[in-house]
């Protein structure tokens, strides 16, 4: 997801889509889809359109502009089908996003790319955030009337009102054999004052079942966590896990950039938190008090999202301090090994 494609989500691709669409609608009346199903299995070369249109619905993930349909889609979904509100608790909750190998993301080894699972974070990613932090986005875009981000002057910060992507980290444990299908689990891992950062899974597909849905039903309720023997014992969930990747985003207003916790706040997800606040304290997230011990039992209030926020920014942190890898490109003072084509 790039900067400003959320600024120009509303006010040109909606419109723009909504007129193709209309205009699909309207010349599809003209056609005689009888006869053209019928030329199209009896005619001459039949065989051929066949094939080549069995080739298309297995590989569509792959085809031009698929990736564009597939992003745009999960903006679409999540503002169209999106409940009203969610409990505080699903700040932390899974988006799960199911998906299939394609023939053409197979590599000579016949098994998925290791290069196409980023072009599936894309979409997993979006889903997640459009879902979550839909609702606060327009809040913090349009902040010359909400006045939600100030620089440190105190002065209200205006511009276009984006979403940038600064960094992808995925581990590979197994394989994804061709048509395979799998899940996309992804979750927000953790922020500080610049990055929101976002793990998510890939399992193996029907494995595993969350104990439900927050908000909105959507598709066939899970009740229960599956386990893999049918009893009641605690299962390793991790044995389902075929890839782990965390991604960071930024918010922008323009060049500044937006503390993740106003836009997860103005989305309704953060529970008023005494003393400075979220963007509080040496590190910008707030004081570091004791939190004590946790009520597991209780609802989610202040103290409980910053002990998942702190959990989670163990294993950030070490992501983030990868950014200082960029100092060690010294442009081939010792010379190269040579420059090579095709590349």
């Amino acid at each position: 997801m790039a900067v400003g494609t959320l600024a120009l989500f509303y006010p040109v691709f909606v419109p723009m889509s909504a007129a193709a669409l209309a205009y699909a609608g309207h010349r599809a009346l003209y056609v005689d889809w009888r006869l053209v199903l019928t030329q199209f299995l009896n005619g001459p070369g039949r065989t051929s359109r066949i094939l080549l249109l069995l080739f298309l619905v297995l590989n569509w993930k792959s085809l031009p502009l698929a990736w564009t349909v597939r992003i745009f889609h999960s903006f679409i979904y999540h503002v169209l089908r999106r409940p009203k509100t969610l409990p505080q608790r699903a700040l932390f909750h899974y988006s799960v996003t199911s998906s299939r190998t394609s023939l053409l993301e197979t590599d000579y080894n016949i098994h998925k790319s290791n290069s196409t699972y980023f072009a599936d974070l894309d979409v997993s990613r979006s889903h997640l955030v459009t879902h979550l932090l839909g609702p606060g986005m327009p809040i913090i875009g349009d902040n010359a009337k909400n006045q939600r981000v100030r620089d440190k002057d105190g002065n209200v910060v205006k511009g276009a009102f984006g979403v940038g992507l600064g960094a992808v980290f995925c581990s590979f444990r197994k394989e994804i054999a061709p048509l395979q299908g799998y899940e996309m689990w992804s979750r927000i891992l953790s922020w500080d004052r610049k990055w929101l950062y976002i793990v998510t899974h890939f399992v193996v597909k029907g494995k595993v079942r969350p104990t439900g849905w927050d908000g909105r039903r959507m598709g066939r309720t899970r009740n229960k966590v599956q386990k893999a023997d049918g009893s009641g014992e605690e299962v390793d969930f991790s044995r389902y896990v075929i890839a782990t990747a965390v991604s960071k985003y930024v918010f922008k207003l323009g060049r500044f950039t937006v503390h993740p916790a106003l836009v997860i706040e103005a989305s309704g997800l953060l529970p008023e938190r005494p003393g400075e606040g979220w963007k509080g304290g040496e590190t910008g997230t707030g004081t570091p008090e004791d939190l004590g011990e946790l009520d597991e039992a209780a609802e989610w209030d202040w103290k409980r999202v910053e002990a998942e926020r702190r959990r989670g920014l163990e294993y950030a942190e070490h992501f983030a301090a990868l950014d200082g890898t960029n100092s060690l490109f010294d442009g081939g003072e010792d010379g190269a090994i040579g420059n090579f084509p095709l590349g």
